[in-house]
């Protein structure tokens, strides 16, 4: 398995708490990719990889089941023993994902906007001399 490290290296590498790590692996989204002989999660720089993904899908807002439909086509198209049809098929979803992402943070950077202007406004009106 190469350089396994334990779920707290993983966590602080991450930013992600123990709890996000070990819900994943409970929910099926992410499994580590081994156990030590007293059960303890042990991942690889792969795994890292993955989790990273999952971190920066977080924020849009997908949900476990998306995510976990997307990591599953990356690896797809990862696999040089994939077949074609099933390689299709995961491009055509990820290309929606890649699509929707696009969406949802275009919402985001409108919502940033908005909240931008409010604090501009905020700032402006308490920089103001009272009356």
């Amino acid at each position: 398995m190469g350089s396994a490290m334990h779920i707290g290296e993983v966590a602080a590498r991450t930013e992600l708490s123990l709890r996000s790590l070990r819900h994943w692996d409970e929910v099926g989204l992410l499994r580590p990719s081994g156990r030590t002989e007293g059960g303890f999660r042990l991942y690889t720089e792969d795994d890292v990889e993955k989790i990273l993904a999952i971190r920066r899908m977080k924020p849009l807002g997908f949900s476990l089941d998306q995510m976990s439909v997307a990591m599953r086509d990356i690896e797809t198209l990862a696999d040089p023993a994939a077949d074609t049809d099933a390689a299709d098929e995961a491009t055509r979803r990820l290309v929606a994902v890649l699509e929707d992402a696009a969406e949802r943070r275009a919402r985001l950077e409108a919502q940033l906007a908005m909240a931008d202007e409010f604090i501009s406004s905020l700032e402006s009106r308490l920089s103001r001399p009272a009356r």
